[in-house]
Protein backbone atom coordinates (compact mmCIF):
# COMPACT_ATOMS: atom_id res chain seq x y z
CA UNK A 1 0.00 0.00 0.00
CA UNK A 2 0.94 3.60 -0.89
CA UNK A 3 2.37 5.09 2.35
CA UNK A 4 3.75 2.32 3.58
CA UNK A 5 7.27 1.70 4.91
CA UNK A 6 9.38 -1.35 4.39
CA UNK A 7 12.57 -3.09 5.86
CA UNK A 8 14.46 -4.67 3.08
CA UNK A 9 17.14 -7.32 3.32
CA UNK A 10 19.68 -9.35 1.14
CA UNK A 11 21.86 -12.24 2.57
CA UNK A 12 22.77 -15.55 1.87
CA UNK A 13 22.70 -18.66 3.63
CA UNK A 14 24.44 -21.22 3.70
CA UNK A 15 22.47 -24.72 1.58
CA UNK A 16 23.55 -26.51 4.39
CA UNK A 17 21.89 -23.80 7.08
CA UNK A 18 18.65 -23.22 5.27
CA UNK A 19 16.91 -25.33 8.35
CA UNK A 20 18.46 -23.29 11.30
CA UNK A 21 17.61 -20.16 9.34
CA UNK A 22 13.61 -20.95 8.77
CA UNK A 23 13.69 -22.26 11.83
CA UNK A 24 14.95 -18.79 13.70
CA UNK A 25 13.01 -16.62 10.78
CA UNK A 26 9.83 -18.52 12.01
CA UNK A 27 10.81 -17.09 15.88
CA UNK A 28 11.27 -13.65 14.24
CA UNK A 29 8.70 -13.51 12.45
CA UNK A 30 6.09 -14.49 15.35
CA UNK A 31 7.92 -11.45 17.47
CA UNK A 32 7.60 -8.97 14.91
CA UNK A 33 3.82 -9.52 14.33
CA UNK A 34 3.46 -9.73 18.00
CA UNK A 35 4.52 -6.05 18.15
CA UNK A 36 2.52 -4.55 14.93
CA UNK A 37 4.52 -5.24 11.80
CA UNK A 38 1.80 -5.72 8.99
CA UNK A 39 3.74 -8.39 7.25
CA UNK A 40 6.45 -10.40 7.73
CA UNK A 41 8.49 -12.37 4.63
CA UNK A 42 11.27 -14.25 4.07
CA UNK A 43 12.03 -15.66 0.32
CA UNK A 44 14.29 -18.01 -0.79
CA UNK A 45 15.79 -17.53 -3.90
CA UNK A 46 14.08 -19.67 -6.87
CA UNK A 47 15.01 -17.96 -10.54
CA UNK A 48 17.78 -15.97 -9.71
CA UNK A 49 19.17 -16.03 -13.45
CA UNK A 50 16.78 -14.52 -15.43
CA UNK A 51 17.25 -13.52 -18.96
CA UNK A 52 15.90 -10.12 -20.04
CA UNK A 53 15.08 -10.34 -23.75
CA UNK A 54 16.00 -7.43 -25.83
CA UNK A 55 18.15 -5.90 -23.61
CA UNK A 56 21.38 -5.76 -21.19
CA UNK A 57 21.81 -8.54 -19.12
CA UNK A 58 20.50 -7.29 -15.45
CA UNK A 59 22.98 -7.75 -12.25
CA UNK A 60 21.61 -10.77 -10.46
CA UNK A 61 21.11 -11.07 -6.67
CA UNK A 62 23.50 -14.08 -7.10
CA UNK A 63 26.43 -11.46 -7.84
CA UNK A 64 24.83 -8.49 -5.66
CA UNK A 65 24.99 -10.72 -2.49
CA UNK A 66 28.48 -12.30 -3.80
CA UNK A 67 26.47 -16.06 -3.29
CA UNK A 68 28.88 -19.11 -3.97
CA UNK A 69 27.73 -22.39 -5.34
CA UNK A 70 27.08 -23.57 -1.61
CA UNK A 71 25.24 -20.33 -0.79
CA UNK A 72 21.27 -19.31 -1.06
CA UNK A 73 20.42 -15.81 -1.70
CA UNK A 74 17.59 -14.61 0.54
CA UNK A 75 15.24 -11.79 -0.09
CA UNK A 76 13.34 -10.69 2.97
CA UNK A 77 11.06 -8.02 4.02
CA UNK A 78 8.57 -6.59 6.82
CA UNK A 79 5.94 -4.22 6.15
CA UNK A 80 4.86 -1.56 8.55
CA UNK A 81 2.61 1.69 8.19
CA UNK A 82 5.26 4.04 8.35
CA UNK A 83 8.52 5.02 9.43
CA UNK A 84 7.50 6.14 12.90
CA UNK A 85 5.52 3.02 13.21
CA UNK A 86 8.49 0.69 12.08
CA UNK A 87 10.42 2.60 14.56
CA UNK A 88 8.57 1.96 17.31
CA UNK A 89 7.81 -1.55 16.36
CA UNK A 90 11.96 -2.44 16.38
CA UNK A 91 12.41 -0.75 19.52
CA UNK A 92 9.99 -3.07 20.93
CA UNK A 93 11.15 -5.87 19.08
CA UNK A 94 14.83 -5.31 20.63
CA UNK A 95 13.65 -5.44 24.14
CA UNK A 96 11.75 -8.31 24.02
CA UNK A 97 13.47 -11.44 25.69
CA UNK A 98 13.68 -13.75 22.69
CA UNK A 99 15.72 -11.53 21.39
CA UNK A 100 18.04 -11.81 24.23
CA UNK A 101 18.26 -15.00 24.84
CA UNK A 102 22.10 -15.76 25.96
CA UNK A 103 21.48 -19.01 23.98
CA UNK A 104 21.00 -17.15 20.18
CA UNK A 105 24.41 -15.85 20.86
CA UNK A 106 26.00 -19.27 21.55
CA UNK A 107 24.56 -20.74 18.55
CA UNK A 108 25.40 -18.26 16.30
CA UNK A 109 23.52 -16.93 13.41
CA UNK A 110 23.07 -19.20 10.52
CA UNK A 111 23.99 -16.54 7.61
CA UNK A 112 26.76 -14.19 7.85
CA UNK A 113 25.90 -11.05 9.44
CA UNK A 114 28.68 -8.67 7.44
CA UNK A 115 27.13 -9.62 4.34
CA UNK A 116 23.62 -8.93 4.54
CA UNK A 117 22.12 -6.07 3.40
CA UNK A 118 19.38 -3.93 4.71
CA UNK A 119 17.62 -0.93 4.54
CA UNK A 120 14.34 1.26 4.82
CA UNK A 121 12.21 1.93 2.30
CA UNK A 122 8.98 4.44 1.70
CA UNK A 123 6.54 2.47 -0.47
CA UNK A 124 5.84 5.16 -3.36
CA UNK A 125 3.68 2.69 -5.43
CA UNK A 126 1.59 -0.02 -4.32
CA UNK A 127 -2.01 -1.54 -4.28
Amino acid sequence: MKGTYVDGFLLVVPKDKVNDYKKMAQKAKKIWLKYGALDYKECMGDDLEPSAPGGPKPRTFIAAARAKEDETVWFSYIVYKNRKHRDSVNAKVMKDPAMNDPNWEKKGMPFDMKRMCFGGFKVEVGI
